[in-house]
């Protein structure tokens, strides 16, 4: 194992408190702090030492791949780290998006050459644990309660929404596409028009929290036809391809497939192309966006997700209770969330504090953590 140096990306939407305080930096930051990166994504590369100097992980995968990643991930995923690990921080709501499947993600770069949609030629599902309270809107509920939430309104203008969306399932991808195409010179008059309303409840909290960042955004409305989800530290969301969602606000752990692909929806003031948004969304009713942990061995939780690019474990090791080990393939990221963790893969041991991390690679053996405090490990789903 080796210390490997995540790089803070400073987002307008980023907390100045919560990667601060996991490093045990000054708070506030100088700025917004709203990921901090641990991985080989060309955006942002991590570093390892090299002879004092910091090196691109990027770097030392494409010199070293035998050694990095093994002849088995090579050969299904080339000379990059599959997966990016991530703490993200958020203290106002990012973009309503989703994100292509495998198949349409090489498709629509091979298409997409300019770049506008597809920058890289892979898909990127997430999962993201929550290490404080969050909140986050992940999957379509049912559409009942969706006509429910805006017909309460009472706007007119609205009616064909809450009519495609008294259809049931098969009337979710009609009423996205009103919302989204909803004419420019009039969505800050119907969003002003939802606030007026005398409407209660959740969803018109929610409504009328968007729109104080987003005045003049449908996707004040679109966020209704979404699960509003609360995460308790510990739940997670997982976001296959094809899923609508948003993270609105807290601190998590988030393990993704390495990839650049987002189709934004609405709470933005990116580009949202409607047509291929469209084209790319899953209109169905996602039942239960929490995912569960599931124990594996004393102390160590994992949460199941269908995917080869990455896996996710959590460890809690303290005194009296067994060192944690596991037989997880390399290379392997490991993040210390607090206290202090003492990890060998066999080829080296570190010693972590909170918001260090460290990475092992793919000749190394099986992780043998012990200490006193809390770690996630991040891997690849290969098995």
């Amino acid at each position: 194992m080796e210390l490997l140096r995540g790089r803070i990306r400073d987002y307008a939407w980023g907390s100045r408190t919560a990667i601060a305080e996991l490093q045990g930096r000054p708070v506030p930051s100088a700025g917004p702090e709203a990921e901090l990166w641990l991985g080989a994504h060309p955006g942002a590369p991590a570093t390892v030492d090299r002879d004092g100097e910091p090196v691109d992980l990027t770097d030392l995968l494409v010199a070293e791949p035998a050694n990095w990643l093994g002849e088995r991930l090579v050969g299904r995923f080339g000379t990059r780290l599959p997966f990016l690990l991530k703490v993200l921080a958020a203290d106002a709501p990012l973009s309503l998006q989703a994100h292509p499947d495998a198949e349409q993600a090489r498709a629509g770069h091979a298409a997409d050459v300019e770049r506008v949609n597809y920058v890289d030629p892979f898909h990127k599902p997430e999962l993201l644990v929550a290490l404080s309270p969050f909140e986050a809107l992940c999957g379509f509920r049912d559409p009942a309660e969706s006509a429910a939430a805006i017909g309460a309104f009472g706007v007119p203008a609205l009616e064909p929404v809450v009519a495609a969306l008294r259809e049931g399932p098969a009337g979710l991808r009609e009423a996205v596409r009103l919302l989204l195409s909803w004419p420019e010179a009039e969505r800050a008059g119907l969003v002003a028009a939802v606030l007026a309303a005398e409407a209660g409840g959740p969803d018109a909290v929610l409504a009328r929290a968007l729109a104080v960042d987003y005045p003049a955004d449908p996707g004040v409305l679109v966020a209704l036809l979404l699960h509003h989800v609360r995460l308790a530290p510990g739940e997670a969301i997982w976001m296959p391809a094809g899923n609508l969602h948003a993270y609105l606000r807290g601190t998590g752990v988030e393990i993704m497939a390495a990839s650049d692909n987002v189709l934004r929806g609405g709470l933005t003031p990116k580009r949202v192309d409607v047509d291929e948004l469209l084209r790319v969304l899953r209109f169905e009713v996602l039942d239960e966006p929490v995912v569960a942990p599931v124990a594996v061995a004393p102390g160590v939780v994992t949460w199941s997700v269908p995917v080869e690019d990455f896996a996710l474990h959590r460890v809690l090791v303290g005194p009296g209770s067994p060192l944690a080990r596991l037989a997880l393939p390399g290379p392997r990221v490991v993040l210390c969330r607090a206290g202090k963790l003492v990890v060998d893969d066999g080829v080296g041991t570190v010693t972590l504090g909170p918001g260090q991390a460290a990475i092992g690679t793919a000749v190394g053996g099986p992780l043998v953590i012990g200490g006193e405090g809390e770690g996630y490990v991040a891997t690849v789903g290969l098995r």
